[in-house]
């Protein structure tokens, strides 16, 4: 018996949440990802915005009038509204990344209704127009895709992650594995916010030695807004 609601409960969980994630991720891959050999990197954080970190972000991209894409978790924006205007002065693109970083695997139908009702309103109220989202951790749920087209985003993953957030690494480890991974036309997934042991610090450090080094190779920059217009970038 023990057995049998043991499957039944895996049946459960696989149909509501992890086909659905794996189904969008291969999609992805095979339909969605743009196929361009421009020198275009796509520059995108995550888990923002951060009272102590972003300003700090923000600077080092104005540095190298760089322009990215951040998906910002509506409770941090409705909180630190000077950074969302500064984004938005600055040219930058906003995009969702949920209300409060909750993960869609364990979420109800109710829950993920509320979820978007709640990011986009604060969001709008912050001047915003959301157009595009990314789940927190790639994940999704049956009624995720409903609520993405209902409210006319565009779902965004990523080519290349670092473990930025992790505790234990270094500004050399990141750095290595931006440079090592990174390639034509991929979208970079670093993070502003959240992580262990004041991890989004080591991101900005890890940039400030791959930056340079992007340019002297040829590389341009660009937003989710370019990406999906697929425009020459120049």
């Amino acid at each position: 018996m023990l057995l049998k609601i043991l499957i039944i409960l895996i049946i459960i969980l696989l149909s509501y949440s992890i086909v659905p994630t794996y189904f969008y991720k291969v999609k992805y891959r095979l339909v969605e990802k743009r196929k361009s050999k421009e020198k275009v990197l796509y520059l995108t954080f995550d888990d923002g915005p951060d009272e102590k970190y972003t300003a700090k972000l923000l600077d080092l991209l104005k540095k190298y009038n760089i322009k990215a894409t951040f998906f910002v978790v509506a409770s941090f924006a409705r909180n630190n509204p000077q950074i969302i205007d500064r984004m938005k002065k600055e040219n930058h693109c906003i995009g969702l990344h949920s209300f409060e970083h909750k993960n869609a695997l364990f979420q109800s139908r109710g829950y993920t209704k509320y979820d978007f009702e709640e990011s986009i309103k604060i969001m709008n109220d912050l001047g915003v127009n959301i157009k595009f989202y990314r789940p927190p951790w790639g994940h999704c749920n049956i009624f995720t895709s409903r609520e993405i087209k209902k409210y006319n985003l565009k779902r965004v993953l990523w080519d290349v992650m670092v473990q930025d957030w992790q505790g234990n690494t270094t500004v050399e480890a990141i750095t290595d594995k931006l440079l090592l991974r990174s390639k034509e036309n991929n979208i970079i997934c670093l993070h502003d916010g959240r992580g262990e042991n004041e991890a989004p610090s080591r991101t900005i450090k890890a940039l400030q030695k791959a930056i340079p080094i992007w340019k002297i190779n040829g590389y341009k920059f660009a937003t989710m807004e370019d990406y999906y217009e697929e425009k020459s970038i120049t």
